[in-house]
């Protein structure tokens, strides 16, 4: 099978939003949805968009439905090919998070602030997106406040490594740290910077970790 033709970045980013969101909810985002990520004047503007993917046989668009977008068979089987779902179109951009909205997913279409030109291989563990840090608790591990964090999704953690936790309704990046104590198994999320004092992870709490850190952006650097 030949290879897709070449996107632009722009196509790219867009064709990324629509897999991220079939992942991440089962269904493509709106013409509006993609406007308004893109900052588009109208949802007309999407609609080219998407109409350009179509003829270049990435997408597959069914008229008179605001989700009727899917990937393109030709792509699926390409992806399938390579052994690589999101190959085809995740090389070029990573997805910057912002402000995270409690009890939704951290990848969730609103959370995306934009599409940053970063290739995700150029971290040695692979990168699935950019959070932006709020904040100073880092600071004396190099992470200021600003930055982009790159973050590879994970769950387990080992202590020493910086993660991305969630912890009741916030997310925090903090070193991970799991100990013995008396009463038996402790987590802590510890800062740097000793204006910070450790959070500890109690027995009934909601928590969860998102993901590792692998890398930084300084944006100005962009």
């Amino acid at each position: 099978m030949t290879d897709l033709p070449k996107l632009t970045p722009r196509q790219a980013e867009i064709l990324k939003l629509v897999e991220d969101s079939i992942r991440e909810f089962g269904a493509p985002p709106t013409r509006s949805e993609i406007a308004q990520q893109f900052g588009f004047a109208s949802a007309n503007a999407a609609e080219e968009h998407l109409k350009a993917l179509a003829k270049k046989g990435y997408l597959e668009l069914s008229p008179g439905t605001s989700r009727g977008i899917r990937l393109s068979e030709r792509l699926r089987q390409v992806a399938k090919q390579m052994t690589l779902p999101s190959q085809a179109f995740a090389q070029l951009t990573l997805p910057l998070i912002g402000r995270v909205a409690a009890g939704s997913p951290i990848l969730a279409v609103e959370h995306v602030e934009k599409q940053v030109p970063v290739d995700p291989s150029l971290f040695s563990q692979g990168a699935d997106y950019l959070l932006k840090v709020r904040g100073m608790s880092m600071r004396d591990a190099g992470i200021l406040d600003g930055d982009y964090l790159a973050v590879k999704k994970a769950h387990e953690a080992r202590n020493g490594d910086i993660v991305v936790a969630r912890i009741e309704e916030e997310v925090t990046v903090k070193r991970w740290l799991k100990l013995k104590t008396p009463q038996g198994l402790q987590i802590q999320l510890i800062a740097e910077n000793p204006d910070f004092d450790p959070i500890i992870v109690n027995e009934g709490v909601d928590f969860a970790i998102e993901g590792l850190a692998v890398g930084l952006i300084r944006p100005n650097g962009l």
